[in-house]
């Protein structure tokens, strides 16, 4: 309770209670204008510096409008020396890009003008290719056609020539057949090496055998025999085995078949006292030669101890051409005496032929003086001639009378 002038009133009375906050909000009020006062005062206080600094500062906002305006006359007076700058850049390149145009122009115009004639050449040279190119297809396709009719002219010889070896392969199946075979192929060998009277084929000798071919060498090595009778079977089985039994069988049947042959023509071909000390044994295929000396040397050594030399078409015709060199030396010692007298004689007939010449040469040199001396009469007659030419009878002397020849007899 509170006692207010003799009056009473409750704390939670409305009445005191708006009252009390009357109060307060009026001691508020007071509060707050004294505290705005205050800072009114302050804000004043401050406020004087502020608003010279605004002056100043003012100041300086108007110099700076003063240089933004200076500026701006600087700016647009740059402006303008670019803008103008740019238009005589751009005019300059404008000309420049004008020349480089009329330029590129004249030059493009010239390479094409260049471009047009080596175009034009260049057609030209290939008109004339392709006219040089067609007439040498056209010669080369009618050779083409000559080839093709010379290789259906082959086609048709190697069909012939099928036939031909099917035959000659029967020829050779026959041992007399393949005998005659291989006389013929040494008998065109030998034609071809030796001439004709320095051998002799189908030769008898004196023990009653005949001789394929015998070639007459002087002593030594005297006459030599070459026989072309060689057995082909047992080649040709060692050719055809199959098997290694097939193959060592052949093999050993051709070793028995060469031994054998050698030893008959060591027996029937080499005489003592008529024939030479050795034969030779013809083989008429290369192919059994290389075979032979290939596999079966010991055979050919055995050969070589029975004097029984072993040649083929090749070593045969390089052998014959040896024995040539060996008869052509021969006919040359016995022709010596004949060739020494003709020496003789040819000296004889040289020494007369230098006589001869000597007798000619000294006519030749008789003559020459002679010719001198009929040159220097000749001049001398010239020179008495052309005296008597320029001769003048007005200038001779009176005591000269004598010395002239009268035209005329004088009168008695």
């Amino acid at each position: 309770m509170i006692e207010i002038n003799g009056s009473q009133y409750a704390l939670n009375d409305p009445a005191v209670l708006a009252a009390g906050g009357g109060v307060a909000l009026a001691l508020l009020v007071l509060l707050m204008l004294t505290l705005a006062l205050r800072a009114a005062n302050r804000s004043a206080r401050m406020a004087a510096p502020l608003s010279q600094q605004m002056a100043v500062l003012g100041q300086h906002v108007q110099q700076l409008g003063q240089g933004q305006e200076q500026l701006r006359g600087g700016l647009s007076h740059v402006s303008d020396a670019q803008a103008n700058a740019q238009v005589q850049v751009i005019q300059t390149v404008e000309a420049r890009l004008s020349d480089v145009q009329q330029q590129m122009n004249d030059r493009l115009a010239d390479n094409a003008m260049r471009a047009q004639r080596a175009l034009s050449e260049m057609q030209e040279r290939m008109k004339e290719t392709l006219h040089g190119s067609s007439k040498q297809t056209a010669t080369s396709l009618t050779q083409l056609q000559e080839r093709l009719a010379t290789i259906d002219k082959a086609q048709d010889n190697i069909t012939k020539l099928s036939g031909d070896v099917l035959s000659l392969q029967d020829i050779l199946s026959n041992k007399q057949t393949r005998g005659a075979f291989g006389e013929i192929q040494l008998n065109d060998i030998v034609s071809k090496a030796l001439p004709a009277d320095s051998y002799a084929l189908q030769h008898t000798l004196s023990n009653g055998k005949r001789a394929d071919c015998l070639i007459r060498l002087p002593n030594p090595p005297g006459p030599i025999v070459i026989d072309s009778k060689f057995p082909l079977e047992a080649y040709e089985a060692l050719r055809a085995a199959e098997t290694q039994a097939q193959l060592q069988e052949a093999a050993r049947m051709m070793k028995t078949t060469l031994r054998a042959h050698i030893k008959a023509i060591s027996e029937k071909y080499i005489l003592d006292g008529e024939t030479a000390d050795g034969a030779l044994m013809f083989l008429p295929s290369e192919a059994v030669y290389a075979e032979l000396h290939a596999n079966f040397p010991d055979v050919v050594r055995e050969g070589f101890d029975k004097r029984v030399w072993i040649v083929s078409p090749t070593t045969c015709m390089a052998t014959l051409n040896t024995m040539r060199a060996i008869l052509k030396d021969a006919r040359m010692r016995e022709q010596a005496g004949a060739i020494r007298k003709e020496l003789g004689l040819l000296h004889k007939d040289v020494d007369r032929l230098g006589d001869r010449v000597g007798n000619l040469d000294r006519h030749f040199g008789q003559a020459a003086k002679d010719i001198s001396e009929i040159k220097i009469s000749a001049e001398k007659a010239g020179r008495r001639a052309q005296r008597l030419d320029n001769f003048d009878f007005e200038e001779l002397a009176p005591d000269d009378a004598s010395n002239v020849v009268p035209l005329s007899k004088p009168e008695a």
